[in-house]
C-alpha cells in the first residue's frame, strides 16, 4: 500500500502535526482518519478555539448546561476547551504511545492576557496540566521575557512545554537555555527528564508578509523582487544551525546521559498568505530531521494531494546568512521586524481570546433566553 506524504514524511524524520481543533472535527472520525494517515499531532490557540466556538452550534447544549450551573464566562471557555484538548490526547494518545512519547501531543495555550506575568501564567500552565490530566498534553507559553522563566518553572515540574511566537534566533536561543534549566532543576530535585518533552514554535510564513511588503514598498522595489519570499526560511535556517549547536553542546550532553530530551524544533505559521507562492511552499522549504511542522487543515490537505517528500535542508544554513545580511544592506532591520512580530502576535492572541469570550457571553445569555 502506498503511503501517504506524511507518513512518508515521518518516515523521512519529520513529524506533521495539524494546528487546528474543533469539536465536528473530534467527533466526526476525521481526525482519526488524518491520524491514520500519519499525523503525529495537534496545536490550537484561541483564534482557533474562536473560531471553532463562535462560529458553529456544535458547543451550544455544552454552553447552557454550563450557563445553568451558574459558571462564569471563562469558566464555560474552560470547561469547553479542557473537553475538547482532552478527546484529542485520547485520539492521539496511539501515536504518544507508538512513538514512546515522541510524538502525539496536543497543545493548550495559556490565557494570552497573562503573557507578561511569570507568575501567573506559571500557575495557570500548572492548573491546565493538572486539570486536562494527559501525559500528552503540551502547555503553549509564549517567547516573551517574561514567558522564558515560565518555560523553566513548567519544565523543572515536569510539564511538556509548547515555547510558542519564536521568531528571532535570540528568542529560539534564550527558550532552550530555559529549557535546559528547568531540566536541570527538575533532574537536581531527583525528578525523572525522561518523560518530558517540548517543541520550540519557530513561526513563519509571518516574517515574510512583513518583509515582503517592506521590499515593495522600497525605492529600488522593481531590483528586489527575487528576496521576496526568502526571509522566512533563511531565518529558519539560521535558527536550526543554532539548534544543531545546542544538541551537540556539553550542556545537553550531560542532560541526555540523565535520560532527557532534546527540545525539537516546531515551524508554526506555515500557511502560505502570498497566493503567488506555493500552497504548501512553508512544508517542501521546511523539511529538516528532526523537526515538527504543525500544518494548518487546508494546507495540510493540500501536502497529502500533491506534496513531495524531499529533504530542504540540514544543519548547515546555506545562504541563508547573505539573504538576512542582503536585506539588512537594504535597511530591513529584521530584528526589530521579530521584536514587531512578537508584539503583534501577542496582541492578536489576546483579541481573539476576548472576542471568544464575548462570543460565549452572548450565546450563553441568547441560548438561555430562548
Amino acid at each position: 500500500m502506498t503511503k501517504t506524504t506524511i507518513q512518508q514524511l515521518a518516515d523521512y524524520g519529520q513529524s506533521a502535526w495539524l494546528d487546528y481543533i474543533s469539536r465536528p472535527l473530534l467527533e466526526s472520525g476525521k481526525l482519526k482518519k488524518l491520524i491514520a494517515q500519519g499525523l503525529r499531532g495537534m496545536t490550537s490557540n484561541p483564534s482557533i478555539f474562536n473560531q471553532a466556538i463562535s462560529s458553529s452550534s456544535d458547543y451550544d447544549a455544552r454552553i447552557i448546561q454550563l450557563k445553568g450551573k451558574g459558571k462564569s464566562t471563562f469558566d464555560i471557555y474552560d470547561a469547553l476547551t479542557i473537553a475538547d484538548i482532552q478527546d484529542a490526547t485520547d485520539q492521539f494518545k496511539p501515536v504518544y504511545t507508538a512513538t514512546k512519547g515522541l510524538d502525539g501531543y496536543v497543545s493548550l495555550e495559556i490565557d494570552p492576557r497573562i503573557a507578561h506575568k511569570t507568575d501567573e501564567q506559571t500557575a495557570e500552565g500548572l492548573r491546565l496540566f493538572k486539570a486536562v490530566g494527559r501525559p500528552n498534553l503540551m502547555i503553549k507559553v509564549p517567547a516573551t521575557p517574561e514567558g522564558f522563566k515560565v518555560v523553566e518553572e513548567l519544565t523543572a515540574n515536569g510539564v511538556n512545554v509548547n515555547t510558542t511566537l519564536i521568531f528571532s534566533p535570540e528568542q529560539y536561543e534564550r527558550t532552550v537555555e530555559a529549557y535546559f534549566a528547568g531540566l536541570t532543576r527538575l533532574l537536581k530535585n531527583k525528578g525523572s527528564a525522561h518523560n518530558v518533552h517540548s517543541v520550540a514554535s519557530v513561526f513563519v510564513s509571518r516574517v515574510d508578509t512583513l518583509i515582503d511588503d517592506l521590499l515593495e514598498k522600497h525605492a529600488d522595489a522593481k531590483n528586489l523582487q527575487s528576496l521576496k519570499g526568502q526571509a522566512a526560511v533563511a531565518n529558519c535556517r539560521i535558527i536550526f544551525e543554532r539548534y544543531h549547536k545546542f544538541v551537540n553542546s556539553p550542556a545537553y550532553e550531560t542532560l541526555a546521559a540523565r535520560g532527557a530530551n532534546m527540545q525539537r524544533v516546531l515551524w508554526g505559521s506555515t500557511s502560505t498568505k502570498n497566493p503567488r507562492y506555493s500552497d504548501i511552499k512553508y512544508v517542501t522549504e521546511l523539511i529538516a530531521r528532526p523537526t515538527v511542522n504543525t500544518i494548518p487543515e487546508k494546507t495540510l490537505l493540500a501536502f497529502l494531494d500533491h506534496g513531495k517528500v524531499q529533504e530542504a535542508f540540514g544543519a548547515s544554513p546555506g545562504d541563508a546568512a547573505k539573504i538576512l545580511s542582503r536585506l539588512k544592506s537594504l535597511g530591513v532591520d529584521t530584528d526589530q521586524v521579530c521584536r514587531d512580530l512578537l508584539r503583534d502576535g501577542v496582541k492578536a492572541f489576546e483579541d481573539a481570546f476576548d472576542a471568544l469570550l464575548s462570543s460565549i457571553d452572548k450565546k450563553a445569555a441568547q441560548l438561555c433566553s430562548s
